[in-house]
């Protein structure tokens, strides 16, 4: 059989699970193998499987830090992916990224080797961990980054030092912290990601859900199986499921569980529980933002900029009351940190010093990262692509800089959810004064199958939307690197300039900050 006639007949499901799945042990694994062992996702699977004395390789298109630091350990990493490269290999590891005619796939296939998903592996770790997932449209890294930030500074014993794959990395004081580490701790942290169905094949000990709004509908067809898949991965936990009553899915899904699982959860919403109404049996924490976390408490830092308090139930924990002073702005971060703050609480932690932990917390990279100032113009990066995600970074801004005129370049991310999402992107950016919409971030999606959608797609669907001014607040600029520079010269002292999107808007910052500079020396 060729090769090419091989990869024809293989399928790669992420939901597919090997054969012996149900007497799989890392001792049995054997000779491991992982195709894009740089990844930010499997370079930490890596590491930890290698800490617990699996024969790990991998290979990568190129010798990234994470491989580098992988090699550094003693772990062979092969520059380029070729079939020679899993010879002799028991395991395969492969993520959602490698498609079908992958050489070390093929090769793999016909070696007779054992495939794993990505997320098998993880499933595998879980077994022998403490294990706490964070599932959710939106939020899973702020929360699983906290988590595990609140462990590594606050945690004793075996909770301190534990293991984490998060999906970006977390700012740390000196720049960014690598978001994958393998501990010595008994816990481990990871986003349970819900895009695929893979999240089905986990029983963490906890299970954070952030938000059950309906995305990923490619694969799961309609909102109904989407909200389900989540009942079914809250019955999965082992202990507790943690869920945000604010969010009207999550609060659904909490009210489809079953009575044994719905008495091991717990709900918080900044909403009291006479407004929330039914959790069904789970215990409930109040965010009250009334009380500011009692400001004058002593605890919160000068650069603290989002205060509230943690109403705890005595079944949770006796403390009762929690002040809580967040560096991070925005609701939507104070109930990531709440999230966070219980998780470590059932974990063992106690919820003040969890509290504190949570306070030194700077945010993932790319989530309100402030990447710079010039000319009297502060420079923020956020990677928020969805709607929602858009209007609570731009609410937070409002708390963050109240008097301060907000300009946005925005790019799309996916022609498919630019279409789809068109007029909501318009209402979630009419929260700013100043709105350049710019190329949409293809991703894995073709211009050709969406001849139709453009940035102008949303400029288009903000007629409509209320606006002061009503007129000229939002345009198109399909150059990035122009727009960023337009966006820049516009800004006078005081303005806050963001560049938001999942895609390589991330790179726009950087210019921004060079026309401000440049700008200002030349008035010099």
């Amino acid at each position: 059989m060729s090769d090419c006639a091989c990869s024809k007949s293989i399928v790669l499901e992420p939901t597919s699970r090997p054969a012996d799945a149900e007497t799989l042990t890392v001792r049995t694994l054997g000779r491991t193998h992982f195709i894009g062992i740089g990844g930010a996702g499997m370079s930490v699977l890596a590491e930890i499987l290698h800490e617990r004395g699996v024969e790990v390789q991998g290979s990568d298109r190129e010798l990234g830090p994470k491989a580098k630091r992988l090699q550094s350990l003693g772990i062979t990493v092969f520059v380029g992916q070729q079939a020679q490269n899993v010879e002799g290999v028991d395991t395969v590891v492969w993520s959602s990224a490698i498609k079908p005619d992958n050489p070390e796939i093929v090769a793999a296939v016909k070696s007779g080797a054992r495939l794993m998903h990505r997320s098998d592996v993880l499933a595998l770790l879980m077994t022998s961990a403490r294990a706490v997932t964070v599932a959710g449209a939106h939020g899973k890294t702020t929360t699983s980054a906290m988590i595990a930030h609140i462990l590594v500074h606050g945690g004793k014993g075996d909770l301190a030092d534990p293991s984490y794959a998060i999906g970006g990395s977390i700012q740390g004081p000196n720049g960014p912290v690598d978001g994958g580490h393998a501990g010595k701790g008994t816990v481990l942290v990871a986003e349970a990601d819900e895009s695929d169905g893979s999240f089905a094949k986990y029983h963490p000990e906890i299970a954070v859900i952030t938000n059950v709004e309906a995305e990923h509908l490619d694969h799961y067809g309609t909102a109904e199986a989407y909200r389900q898949a989540f009942v079914d991965h809250a019955h999965h936990a082992t202990g507790h499921v943690v869920l945000c009553a604010d969010d009207e899915g999550a609060l659904s899904v909490l009210r489809s569980m079953d009575a044994d699982a719905a008495s091991r959860a717990v709900a918080y919403s900044t909403r009291p529980l006479d407004e929330v109404g039914d959790v069904n049996g789970a215990m409930f924490v109040h965010i009250d933002h009334e009380a500011e976390a009692a400001a004058d408490d002593g605890s919160a830092s000068p650069e603290a900029v989002e205060s509230f308090t943690l109403h705890m139930p005595a079944s949770l924990h006796a403390a009762g009351d929690i002040p809580v002073h967040l560096r991070i702005p925005g609701i939507h971060n104070a109930r990531n940190a709440t999230a966070a703050i219980i998780a470590a609480t059932l974990l063992g932690m106690d919820p003040a010093d969890a509290a504190k932990s949570a306070g030194a917390f700077r945010g993932a990279a790319r989530r309100f990262e402030i990447r710079g100032e010039a000319a009297g113009v502060t420079v923020v990066d956020d990677y928020a692509h969805h709607p929602t995600e858009i209007a609570a970074m731009l609410d937070a801004a409002r708390r963050r800089f109240p008097e301060s005129t907000i300009r946005v370049l925005f790019q799309p991310h996916l022609f498919s959810r630019t279409k789809f999402f068109a007029h909501d992107f318009a209402e979630a950016l009419s929260k700013a004064d100043d709105v350049i919409v710019t190329c949409i971030f293809p991703a894995r999606e073709r211009q050709s199958d969406y001849p139709d959608i453009s940035s102008k797609t949303v400029v288009k669907a903000a007629a409509g939307v209320a606006h002061e001014p009503s007129g000229g607040w939002i345009e198109s600029v399909p150059d990035m690197c122009q727009a960023a520079k337009m966006l820049a010269m516009r800004c006078r002292p005081g303005d806050v300039m963001f560049t938001v999107g999942a895609g390589d808007i991330t790179d726009m910052a950087d210019v921004m900050l060079c026309v401000l500079k440049t700008r200002t020396e030349d008035q010099q």
